[in-house]
């Protein structure tokens, strides 16, 4: 017999050769494997014995584990637990011996030691002990398992029973050898179904793969996750309180409410209205239990007697009062089909009784959530503007990524640098689909709040400075018609009482909202852009064709039109603004374009007041407009009447491709999966070559996965019908393409990290701190594989019980984000409540090799990149680099004063001078 053969029979699997599925047999107990006795290894060898004789014999390990059909991980644990049973045997021998009177001498020479050191050494060792912790978590994993059948055992379980890594992986191997199964899972992320996270499940003996893929809402979690560390980090989404209906004053449209359209009035000093540190809030509060105010709270000093809030609404005087509200959703979980914000809810103190209770405010929003949003520059605005402008934007944009690249590259430790390359990379890869420029000048968002006593040529904005002039851009618009030029006037009496200093809000006339694209004030926000010579935005008079214009009147409904659903919504938006954005680009004359839209203002509300947008569609001569301006052949060659045909609207079209396996491998000269007719850096994909057979049709078919048309088009300009304008854009998505797979070269080629003894040995504290926080941070990973899990199982039942929810991807989006807040909440995960920071003396240690590549890789998943870089960037001499000088310029181009580019740079403004004059 061969040693293979021998240690193959040690498995239970004897010559044949054939691999099991779980590694050892039940008739080995674990403890003594090869015999007993005296010399408990007198048969024909132990298991390490006979692996250091194929070593000898020139096996690698991979080979021998491959050999006995094991991959190189089980082999290692195998590998563990025998050195576990060998140190024990001896142990237990030297113990043994010593009873019988024996001397460390005697026993040394008795066993073949060398000095008596080694004695002393097994007579203190603790081999059982930590073979026993496999053993105890191997029962304790079978008790859970006894309950809940499924359990997850991916990375950052062991955490939650308080057991090592190596523990946890040892008390699988036993339960597998006992014919317990362990499964490798893909779980899809909620709200991004190209995503999954990867798991392992371990189940009973009579559990398969399939039933665990097909249950993966049956699958548990080893603890109970249901409060956060220390009970603080998340507050448990409860059921929202409802307020009598008495309560509420309807201000209507004939009487004042239009100019207020949206607006929840509330009076000061209400306990269980209270909004906090906020001046101002977009809330949900329920009403009778059965309906619901959605709008934007402010407190009010003009509030009747007999009432505690005044709600504003564009309807006629005479409406029902609960026919202004809006019914609450078929969800008894999520009654106002929103997602509450984090700490959205809070409890006060009832003056009546002492105790404590539910606000009936429910925040999606409040003060200060706009100014956090993001400062970029979409294209739908950016392409109605100038070339000039346009090119100036994506030059600053470009400018931008290039200075980061830079600093990336310049980072000297190489787990850090090769980790922020590839983030970088897949971020280029996002600018060159997404195409958004760099911000203008002191741009931010802000939510928009009615002063009637504001001119419709005024803003009241106490972030801009009194007496100069911004534009208010709103998203979706139809065009420069759609675009206000105002001047701030911060000295306005009545907006300084109403608002005072708000922190990310502008008052306006109720003209100016109407102008804005139909705005209302229940949460709209504009982007609001500082206007002055080195800043100009493109700004033209209302359509003359749109005034008067009233969707609701002229195409009111009526019996035997096609009332349009709400998943047909959102495709037809998305049809008219492609309609739009490619008639504008192609320079259509206004009534052109106001026929367009007429159209979308009728379909964005089709749905919601039943306005039949068939009759639209034809009195716009929508399907003209559609063949003039959208008349274009595909990437294949063939002649398109309608749909998108610009780079502009074209960037959001999806397209199939073969399935992909895995995560993809990076494109690399000597390498055998290198593809020469590919940029070195490109992400090459494995095809699945998965199959199935089309119930329709009866036939076999390629599995398909949907991708962005972008992302797969190797020259942008393919995409561009020509004009200038998506020339510019079209450059600028092949120099992000260009970067994000120079970067990923740079990454492959970054070595690795240097492991120092001696530098642990030092930063030994250090260390222990460091492992301390990963473990901390670690125990949200199964949390948030079980809150994935829940979530999953939450929206797959809504999608059931409403088959519709599949086609809008809009509301399926929402109840997807709502599912996983949810989940997390019920089982307490929480990525920003388990974040590593990183104290210089930590990494002064990671810097000296006190870390390996490999925890430290784990530690910077959970830590602050923005911080880990600045501490792995090396200390300026002084000088700018070439790229920085790059992005002073075009800061200076794109209209920032010195004092802005010293600020977003760090620099002083003499510095900045310096290199502008050189």
């Amino acid at each position: 017999m061969s040693i293979i053969d021998e240690i193959k029979s040690y498995f239970g699997c004897g010559s044949s050769g054939k691999a099991l599925a779980h590694y050892g047999t039940p008739r080995h107990s674990g403890r003594y494997p090869w015999g007993s006795g005296e010399n408990p290894f007198q048969h024909s060898g132990d298991f390490l014995s006979r692996i250091d004789e194929l070593k000898k014999s020139g096996m690698t390990e991979t080979e021998i584990a491959h050999e006995l059909g094991l991959s190189t991980t089980q082999y290692r644990v195998q590998k563990q637990l025998a050195s576990h049973e060998r140190r024990q045997l001896e142990v237990d021998r030297a113990k043994s011996l010593r009873a019988d009177g024996k001397s460390l001498n005697e026993i040394a020479k008795i066993m073949g030691y060398n000095n008596d050191s080694s004695i002393r050494s097994l007579l203190n060792d603790n081999t059982a002990e930590r073979a026993n912790r496999a053993q105890k978590a191997a029962d304790v994993l079978k008790k859970e398992l006894d309950k809940k059948r499924m359990i997850d055992v991916g990375a950052g379980a062991e955490r939650e029973i308080g057991i090592s890594e190596n523990t946890m992986k040892e008390a699988l191997y036993i339960l597998e050898r006992e014919g317990y199964n362990v499964y490798g899972v893909g779980i899809p992320q909620v709200t991004n179904a190209h995503q999954q996270s990867n798991t392992k499940v371990l189940c009973n003996p009579e559990i398969e793969y399939r039933d665990v893929y097909q249950n993966m809402g049956d699958v548990q979690s080893l603890g109970n996750y249901h409060s956060t560390d220390g009970g603080a980090t998340f507050n448990e989404l409860k059921k929202p309180t409802s307020i009598d209906s008495k309560r509420i004053s309807i201000c209507y449209g004939d009487e004042g409410g239009l100019n207020k359209d949206g607006v929840i009035e509330i009076r000061r000093g209400v306990p269980d209205l209270d909004l906090g540190n906020s001046h101002y809030a977009q809330v949900r509060i329920l009403v009778d239990g059965t309906h619901y105010l959605k709008g934007m709270a402010m407190y009010s000093d003009d509030i009747p007697d007999g009432v505690d809030i005044v709600f504003n609404t564009n309807k006629k005087s005479g409406t029902d009062k609960m026919n202004v509200l809006k019914p609450i959703k078929d969800d008894p979980e999520n009654p106002f089909g929103a997602l509450i914000k984090a700490n959205g809810q809070s409890e006060y103190i009832d003056p009546k009784d002492g105790t404590k209770k539910l606000s009936a405010i429910n925040k999606l929003k409040e003060e200060g959530d706009w100014d956090t949003m993001s400062r970029n520059l979409s294209q739908q605005f950016l392409s109605k503007q100038p070339l000039s402008m346009i090119k100036k934007q994506l030059d600053l944009t470009y400018a931008d990524r290039e200075a980061e690249y830079s600093e990336i590259k310049s980072l000297t430790n190489p787990t850090v640098k090769k980790k922020m390359l590839m983030d970088f990379a897949n971020d280029c890869d996002a600018a060159a689909v997404h195409l958004q420029a760099a911000a203008l000048p002191r741009q931010n968002t802000q939510v928009i709040l009615p002063i009637s006593a504001m001119k419709e040529t005024e803003v009241y904005a106490p972030n801009y400075k009194n007496g100069e002039q911004v534009a208010l851009i709103r998203f979706p618009h139809g065009g420069t018609f759609e675009i206000p030029v105002l001047t701030v006037n911060n000295k306005n009496p009545s907006a300084k009482r109403i608002l005072g200093n708000v922190v990310d809000a502008v008052g306006i006339n109720a003209k100016v909202a109407e102008r804005l694209s139909g705005a209302d004030f229940d949460g709209d926000q504009v982007t609001v852009i500082p206007v002055n010579n080195k800043v100009r935005i493109k700004s033209t008079p209302p359509l003359k064709d749109l005034e008067g214009f009233d969707p609701k009147t002229q195409y009111a409904y009526h019996e035997g039109m096609k009332v349009m659903t709400k998943s047909e919504t959102q495709k037809q938006m998305g049809i008219v603004s492609n309609l739009i954005t490619d008639m504008t680009l192609r320079g259509a004359p206004e009534k052109d374009i106001a026929k367009a839209v007429k159209h979308s203002m009728v379909v964005i509300d089709a749905e919601k007041h039943k306005l039949d947008y068939k009759q639209s569609e034809k009195d716009n001569d929508i399907a003209l407009l559609k063949k003039t301006y959208q008349r274009h052949q595909n990437m294949d060659g063939e002649l398109k009447e309608s749909g998108a045909s610009t780079l502009l609207s074209r960037r959001k079209q999806e397209t199939q491709v073969p399935e992909r396996k895995g995560s993809g491998r990076i494109n690399q000269k000597g390498k055998s999966w290198y593809d020469p007719t590919k940029p070195e850096g490109t992400i090459l994909y494995k095809e699945s070559g998965r199959t199935y057979v089309d119930p329709k049709t009866g036939k076999t078919k390629q599995a398909m996965t949907n991708v962005s048309l972008m992302s797969v088009t190797d020259d942008a300009h393919k995409l561009s019908s020509g004009h200038p304008k998506e020339n510019a854009y079209a450059d600028y998505a092949n120099k992000m393409k260009a970067m994000a797979n120079d970067a990923r070269k740079e990454a492959v080629y970054t070595g690795r990290l240097a492991t120092n003894a001696n530098a642990k040995r030092i930063y030994q504290s250090e260390v222990d701190s460091l492992n301390a926080k990963l473990n901390l941070a670690a125990l949200n990973a199964p949390r948030e594989r079980r809150a994935q899990v829940l979530a999953n199982s939450e929206v797959k039942a809504k999608k059931q019980a409403n088959p519709e929810l599949e086609k809008d991807k809009k509301a399926l989006k929402k109840v997807k984000q709502i599912a996983i807040n949810k989940a997390r909440i019920a089982v307490g995960a929480s990525g920003k409540g388990t974040r590593i920071n990183i104290t210089d003396k930590e990494w002064e240690a990671i810097q000296s090799g006190a870390v390996s590549d490999s925890k430290l890789t784990k530690i910077l998943r959970y830590a602050d990149q923005d911080v880990i870089r600045q501490k792995a960037t090396p200390k300026s001499n002084g000088a700018l680099s070439s790229a920085q000088v790059s992005r002073i310029k075009a800061l200076a181009s794109s209209g920032y004063t010195n004092a802005e580019i010293a600020e977003v740079l760090g620099k002083s403004t003499s510095t900045v001078s310096k290199y502008l004059n050189s």
